[in-house]
């Protein structure tokens, strides 16, 4: 297995990871922050109040990003399935 092939593979995860993870962490940290400056604005500092708008907005995210992300992961399993016979040389 060569060096180039070694950062193939790990370009394609990380990209795959980040294509993946990125909207729900984006939705998290924008509904984060606009609640901050919520409870910064009225002074609330109830510690449920960030959690559960945060909760909700991933678990939306996630359900309809779902099949994107399902299949990216997808794919690159199949790519690395594939490229098997090419790593072990």
């Amino acid at each position: 297995m060569s060096q180039s092939m070694v950062n193939d593979v790990m370009k394609d995860a990380l990209t795959t990871i980040l294509l993946t993870a990125g909207p729900v962490l984006v939705v998290a940290l924008c509904v984060g922050l606009i609640v901050s400056i919520l409870q910064a604005t009225t002074q609330v500092q109830e510690q449920t109040l960030t959690f559960v708008p945060k909760i909700v907005a991933v678990f939306f995210t996630i359900m309809i990003t779902g099949p994107y992300m399902l299949g990216k992961l997808t794919d690159f399993t199949t790519r690395m399935f594939g490229n098997i016979s090419n790593m072990i040389r």
